[in-house]
């Protein structure tokens, strides 16, 4: 890849590596910290990477710069967490239908919800969310199922009717 490609390749795909990241993270400072740390790893490895597949490969190092975030944020402790008297009750009020789906989303498990935003937000097909993932094409299938299914009963629950 030549600096010219790595410099379309930023354009092209910096947003949406970006917002298939911040949908996970919900944190901007995360997503962005991720972002830019895939672009660097493409920049190591332009001579490499060709132009053609830099797309699934930033997203595959920035699935797995998200993963290792998420294990390291697990082993940190949130206050929250051992202070339940801290936290807000749940709002009862209207929400938007992007918000019903973001909440939606959020009860997903994180492999599901990855597989389900990389095929339905991105428009990867099954076998380079298999690639960027490191699942089997089969399990992309299923985990995406499962996802939709789990989603279409949150999203038709009776609380959520207006």
């Amino acid at each position: 890849m030549t600096v010219k490609e790595y410099n379309q390749s930023v354009e092209l795909y910096s947003d949406r590596v970006f917002r298939f990241i911040y949908k996970n993270t919900r944190d901007r400072d995360d997503a962005n910290d991720v972002v830019q740390n895939a672009f660097e790893i493409l920049w190591k490895n332009h001579e490499r990477v060709e132009f053609e597949k830099c797309r699934s490969y930033l997203f595959t190092v920035a699935y797995h710069n998200f993963i290792d975030q998420v294990r390291k944020m697990k082993r940190i402790t949130r206050m929250e967490d051992h202070h339940e008297d801290l936290m807000e009750a749940p709002d009862r009020s209207y929400k938007g239908v992007k918000e019903i789906v973001e909440q939606a989303l959020s009860k997903l498990p994180e492999v599901q919800k990855n597989v389900v935003m990389l095929r339905d937000y991105e428009g990867y097909d099954y076998a380079e969310i298999g690639n960027i993932t490191g699942l089997t094409e089969s399990q992309v299938k299923v985990y995406i199922f499962r996802a939709r299914q789990t989603l279409k009963d949150y999203l038709v629950g009776v609380e959520k009717v207006i």
